[in-house]
């Protein structure tokens, strides 16, 4: 159902012409090729007392393959636009990519040894993932389509990824029933006694001739941050100590097993640093810390971030002279991590000798007709699901420009949000208070058309699970809040016109790479407007300028109601004031859920009755220029 996408001379090349050794060859993404696959001897992998082929005389070499952040993608397919999958690097997604990249290693290997890992975030993240969570949820009879391809596909362990908890435990335990290999995680543990509530490693062990069993250890961690984010699904009952904390308990105890090498499954970026402050004393990304300060790491298998890894290494800070691999497969099954590894034997014990990784890209291969056949069912269900026309729009509405001028798109979601709001506090003490709302720009490719609107239209607006709550303000708080919102945008010294790079995306303390859409926050008023300046050539700090509500200066001791996510409420982000924030309503409600039903039952969106423009860039009190910024901000 998808196409390869290469260059034109192998686009003619079918999957039968061309060997195993050419489609990886023309796969690679960076490092030198794939020459290291070839092993000589035989060998392959079995589980611990099982009998299996022997190596051949020499040295001992082990292929692991990785993915991570999968997030629900099976298919080359994009929901939200109901079309094949493509991006501005065309590259290609999902499983069944991944299985014909994972079928040519393991040919290319020659019957050798190897592993397939995951790194976690797999259940979450495309309607397909929704559907069978929410819809008709693998807690009843269904199975789910992520644990059918990764069973066919062949997977010997998956780390949890923070995403694995966002429909619950219940839901993550089905999942967990459904796969026939184990999802790890060792700092996954249990509320009250501090034990694991998942497998924390794994050991596969390969026969070696003229040596004992080749014994691999893998070890799966997951990033701390869930507690925060998925708090109202794990508080009292789930606790996540920190990553190089739980490795330094666990990596001795797989040495004391008497594992060769040790791989860990992190689902925790390599680049230092948390979204979420110091709002927890662990941090969200901490990989390249784990390779530094835990002795006896050989490699990690990174997740969490969505950046593109072939090979770095990293000097061990505990073990002299020590270099530790890490590699990470960028998201959605986009790459296919290959690690090489090769063991020597020396007083009777094998020890690491070598060990490097590239990335296989899938937009170099064709979907595996099997892995595609297994969900075929499964997608075309969810495609009608999310074609489903459920009402109609008077104008076209983009979130294309919402990251630098005032939209309609998010003025809908904070509109829906905080009536929503509004609606559940009728008959409290709060219900007088004026209600605002906050919404990011989470999807610039999200679009409503005029006309017909679906559930993947509206869906696509809101492309997270997160659920709503009602919070108490301060005036000033409001203030603070958007100041931190406004630390998103670069420093200008004129008015421009700029590209929307040029102004976006500031990179941070805690961002250092970019701050990303998802961590700037518009806010919008319900019965009145709420109406500011960003002033981008002013510092960080100090850009809100003629913030009024109603028309009046916000009074700083004034109160208000905040409609908020739970992952912002939560701490994500690390916005100022949100934790401690009285909470007056919190009824799960998902988002993205609430917007498809407001469009159900209104029947008709019509943004006149809700957008107004109500904020805008400023330099030093004059308006802004931003290349593709519509006039108004109206879309």
């Amino acid at each position: 159902m998808s196409r390869p996408r290469a260059t034109a001379a192998v686009a003619k090349l079918s999957e039968v012409e061309r060997s195993r050794r050419e489609m990886l060859g023309m796969a690679v993404v960076g490092g030198a090729g794939l020459a290291f696959l070839a092993h000589p001897g035989t060998a392959e992998a079995a589980p611990e007392g099982a009998g299996a082929p022997a190596h051949g005389p020499g040295p001992f070499r082990l292929t692991v393959m990785g993915t991570t952040d999968t997030h629900g993608n099976t298919l080359n397919w994009d929901y939200f636009k109901d079309t094949e999958y493509d991006d501005s690097a065309h590259n290609d997604i999902g499983l069944a990519k991944i299985a014909t990249l994972v079928k040519g290693v393991r040919a290319e290997a020659k019957g050798g040894p190897t592993l397939l890992l995951d790194a976690g975030d797999t259940i979450q993240g495309t309607p397909l993932a929704y559907y069978y969570a929410k819809i008709d949820p693998i807690t009843g009879d269904s199975v789910h389509p992520m644990a059918k391809a990764m069973n066919a596909i062949g997977y010997d362990a998956a780390a949890l990824g923070n995403h694995e908890y966002n429909y619950g435990l219940d839901t993550l335990r089905a999942f967990e029933s459904q796969c026939d290999f184990p999802l790890l995680s060792a700092n996954s543990v249990d509320w009250n006694t501090g034990a694991p509530i998942f497998k924390p490693y794994v050991i596969k062990s390969f026969k070696a001739r003229g040596g004992r069993d080749v014994k691999v250890g893998i070890l799966g961690l997951v990033t701390p941050g869930v507690a925060i984010w998925d708090k109202a699904n794990v508080e009292g009952q789930v606790k996540f100590p920190g990553i190089v904390e739980q490795a330094k308990v666990m990596v001795p105890r797989l040495k004391a097993a008497g594992c060769d090498l040790v791989i860990v499954s992190c689902h925790s970026g390599a680049t230092p640093g948390s979204s979420y402050g110091d709002a927890l004393p662990f941090p969200e990304n901490a990989s390249t810390q784990l390779a530094e300060e835990v002795a006896d790491v050989d490699a990690v298998l990174v997740g969490h971030a969505h950046v593109e890894i072939p090979q770095r290494f990293v000097a061990s800070k505990v073990t002299p002279g020590k270099q530790v691999l890490l590699s990470e497969p960028l998201k959605w099954g986009m790459r296919l991590t290959v690690m090489e590894f090769e063991l020597e034997q020396r007083k009777g014990r094998w020890h690491l000798a070598t060990s490097r990784s590239t990335l296989l890209n899938a937009n170099t291969v064709a979907e595996d007709k099997e892995v595609a056949g297994l969900v075929a069912q499964d997608h075309a269900v969810v495609r009608t699901y999310v074609n489903s026309v459920i009402g109609t729009c008077t104008m076209a509405m983009s979130a294309a420009t919402a990251r630098f001028e005032d939209t309609a798109a998010l003025d809908f979601i904070n509109h829906v949000q905080a009536q929503a709001v509004k609606d559940a506090l009728v008959g409290t003490a709060d219900e007088s208070l004026p209600v605002l709302s906050i919404a990011a720009p989470f999807n610039r490719d999200a679009a409503i058309p005029a006309g017909n609107v679906t559930v993947r239209d509206v869906a696509g607006l809101y492309i997270y699970d997160n659920t709503l709550l009602g919070i108490r303000f301060t005036g000033q708080q409001v203030k603070d809040y958007l100041e931190f919102s406004a630390t998103y945008f670069q420093q200008v010294t004129g008015t421009g016109p700029y590209n929307p790079d040029q102004v976006t995306n500031a990179p941070t303390a805690t961002a250092p790479n970019g701050t990303p859409d998802y961590n700037y926050d518009v806010m919008g008023g319900l019965d009145a407007s709420l109406a500011y300046d960003i002033d981008i050539a002013k510092p960080a700090g100090q850009r809100i300028t003629n913030l009024t509500y109603d028309g009046k200066p916000i009074d700083p001791a004034g109160q208000f109601v905040i409609a908020i996510n739970n992952y912002r409420q939560s701490g994500g982000g690390n916005f100022p004031g949100v934790k401690t924030a009285p909470v007056l309503w919190n009824a799960q409600i998902e988002i993205r859920q609430l917007l498809i039903d407001w469009v159900t039952e209104q029947g008709v969106i019509d943004p006149t009755t809700f957008t107004t423009y109500d904020w805008k860039l400023v330099s030093n009190g004059q308006p802004v220029v931003i290349e593709g910024a519509a006039e108004g901000g109206r879309h």
